[in-house]
């Protein structure tokens, strides 16, 4: 073969040379059992995550509402002490709500949120304002009655 080779030029030897086949093409799919097995939990987790998100968007609905009509409220006592009624109602059980009436209802508003703000604060108006013919608007109730919105915690199933 070096004899046949002799007699030619560099451009003749290159243009023997024949392209270099390509490798095979690598699979996407995981090779081994342990990385299915990851997949499948990371699916699972992924699925698991969104359906908790989604039920806690739906089930948080009612919040939603009560504090966008917190906001149309324009500080009245009378309507903030209906509007918490409301809320309560929607988000525990009837029966542990329903029958609550003063000193009881503000204990129960402080304690599923956890301050004093309703029996020992600017709160105690919400057992006469509703009686009263004329109440005066008060943004500290407003930021109270936000504030429990916001943070009470409804009862676990």
């Amino acid at each position: 073969m070096s004899q046949h080779l002799d007699g030619m030029n560099l451009v003749e030897l290159l243009d023997q040379l024949r392209p270099m086949a390509p490798p095979p093409a690598i699979s996407m799919l995981p090779q081994t059992v342990g990385w299915l097995g990851v997949l499948v939990v990371l699916v699972c987790t992924t699925v698991w995550g969104v359906r908790r998100a989604w039920r806690h968007w739906r089930d948080n609905a009612y919040r939603r509402a009560a504090l966008a009509e917190l906001d149309r409220l324009l500080d009245d006592p009378t309507n903030i002490a209906i509007l918490l009624r409301r809320t309560a109602l929607s988000a525990f059980p009837r029966p542990s709500v329903a029958a609550l009436r003063g000193a009881a209802w503000l204990d129960f508003l402080d304690s599923s949120y956890g301050g004093h703000g309703f029996s020992q604060g600017v709160g105690q108006v919400l057992t006469t304002a509703p009686y009263l013919s004329k109440s005066q608007a008060n943004p500290d109730l407003t930021t109270l009655a936000h504030q429990w919105l916001r943070q009470h915690r409804r009862p676990q199933c």
